[in-house]
């Protein structure tokens, strides 16, 4: 208990230490949210990945996904270190920081208004990113919380509230680049975490070889499933868990789906392209990138992928219902005091990065998208009242201020839910992503690239993607479930843009061509 003690506090000082060390970039609305455009390959290489993976992925998706495809969830891993990271950072990298940074755009709500020259559509992806941002915080605190909770046996309340303040405290003294510095600080904990919890983990069954034969002889039916999985599972065998694709490959596709296409359409991660420094960077992030993604999720999963050795049923026969989320934390109950600690540093190290990235886009969506709305031109110059230097240091001051607030209260609400969830934490997520990536990602990747899309066809997709994942929450997942849904909303976006677009009315192409100019340099 000492050394998981020691080791956390220090962890936590350092976080606090780099907030205060960057404090004084972060005075204006640039510095605060954007590290001032001058954030190095290195450095929005882990922030991208510290983002993209954290308890969700650790605790939820690969307890939920690894008890349900067995070694196959593995797959999970790849398709986010080739699709969410190499393809998102090869197809948006580039085009999103000459557009965003020609058109002056902070936020990804902002570039909707800029980019389509229409503010109702500003003020739409606003409200739909802070509304959906919220069970995404919500499904990081329950991750960490529960290992907290496994490993300090403190309880899971108190353990949720103490990592949102701790957060809170480093994102308000330094904005994104204090964000960013701690992100590389924990991206590192995680790479060595995660190889070394594997190989500790695998050798408690007796290595690699001796785990996968015991995975092989397993059968999925009714001894370790609920009547209705009991079913659905009737005509899979032994060995399936051990197979390339699994019990259930179609299933399988949907998860890789939503958790690496995924990506591409949340604010807070295509915000990280906005802030990076020139196009050598993003070259040298690409690869970096990719790496980690492939270290740390393929880390996850495959990890995941061994959970039915460790824990007889998650099915709760009290609670009548899975118990997924349990399924990583009683897998790591019997490792040693320091392995513990170097997991919980793992998991807080990947929760508190994603933390501070989602409380951040937040709150400067809400600042600058709704409380303090410039009107811009198309070009991205302020279109009307331009105000002298003292009079726009205080108005960034201000908005600074804002979103400091801000942070606070979005941390707060995500933090009641959290404390009361409502659902999985997969599940969470799936309606997060499902309802974010589907409204965002085809308007915002087809206006990187096509000319022709039209306003019409953003606020087509915004419909669909808010409309599918509400309908099917409300009618209580009776459609599909939240992964599948999410993965269904994100690929149909696509579809609704380009129908839309071709027969609605055309933007002003003398303004569009204004727009596109940034890729002839």
């Amino acid at each position: 208990m000492i050394i998981k003690i020691l080791l956390t506090v220090i962890f936590l000082v350092i976080m606090v230490g780099v907030g205060i060390y960057s404090r004084k970039q972060a005075n204006s609305v640039d510095g605060f949210v954007l590290g001032g455009r001058n954030v190095g390959g290195w450095l929005t290489a882990f922030a991208y990945g510290t983002s993209y993976f954290s308890a969700v992925v650790f605790v939820g998706y690969a307890g939920q996904f690894g008890w349900k495809y067995g070694m196959s969830a593995s797959w999970i891993g790849v398709g986010n270190a080739l699709i969410g990271s190499l393809l998102a950072w090869m197809i948006l990298g580039k085009r999103t920081r000459l557009m965003t940074q020609h058109i002056q755009s902070r936020t990804m709500p902002d570039f909707f208004g800029t980019r389509f020259g229409d503010e109702g559509l500003r003020i739409a992806a606003s409200i739909i990113a802070f509304v959906f941002l919220i069970p995404y915080t919500a499904g990081v605190y329950m991750g960490i919380s529960k290992l907290f909770e496994m490993g300090f046996g403190v309880p899971y309340e108190y353990c949720a509230m103490t990592m949102a303040a701790l957060t809170a405290v480093y994102v308000i003294l330094g904005g994104y680049k204090a964000t960013a510095i701690n992100d590389f600080i924990q991206g590192i904990i995680m790479l060595f975490g995660i190889t070394t919890v594997i190989a500790v983990v695998l050798n408690s069954q007796g290595g690699l070889v001796e785990a996968v034969h015991k995975m092989a002889a397993l059968t999925p039916n009714g001894d370790d499933l609920s009547q209705k999985g009991a079913e659905l599972y009737s005509n899979f065998s032994a060995g399936d868990f051990a197979s390339w694709f699994g019990p259930n490959p179609l299933s399988l596709l949907g998860v890789v789906i939503l958790t690496s296409l995924g990506t591409w359409g949340l604010p807070q991660m295509v915000g990280k392209f906005y802030s990076i420094t020139d196009e050598s960077a993003i070259k040298r992030g690409t690869i970096i990138s990719t790496i980690f993604a492939l270290i740390v999720a393929g880390g996850c999963y495959f990890l995941g992928g061994f959970g039915r050795l460790f824990v007889p049923s998650a099915f709760s026969v009290e609670k009548g219902k899975f118990v997924y989320d349990n399924i990583v934390p009683t897998m790591l109950e019997t490792l040693p005091d320091f392995l513990i600690a170097l997991v919980l540093l793992l998991v807080l190290s990947a929760s508190m990065s994603t933390l501070a990235g989602l409380v951040l886009t937040s709150s400067s969506t809400m600042t600058l998208d709704l409380i303090y709305r410039d009107k811009k031109s198309v070009a991205g110059e302020v279109a009307e009242g331009q105000i002298d230097d003292v009079v726009a240091e205080k108005v960034e001051r201000r908005k600074v201020v804002v979103m400091r607030v801000l942070i606070v209260f979005f941390i707060a609400l995500s933090l009641m839910i959290a404390l009361n969830p409502p659902q999985f934490i997969a599940q969470l997520m799936g309606i997060s992503w499902g309802a974010l990536a589907g409204a965002f990602l085809a308007p915002f990747m087809l206006g990187l690239y096509w000319k022709g899309v039209t306003r019409a066809s953003v606020w087509a997709c915004f419909v669909w993607g808010v409309g599918l994942t509400l309908v099917n929450m409300l009618l209580g997942n009776s459609l599909m479930n939240p992964i599948d849904c999410g993965a269904v909303a994100m690929l149909g976006g696509f579809v609704v843009v380009v129908v839309v677009s071709l027969v609605t009315k055309k933007m002003n192409m003398q303004l569009v061509n204004t727009i596109f100019e940034c890729y002839k340099h």
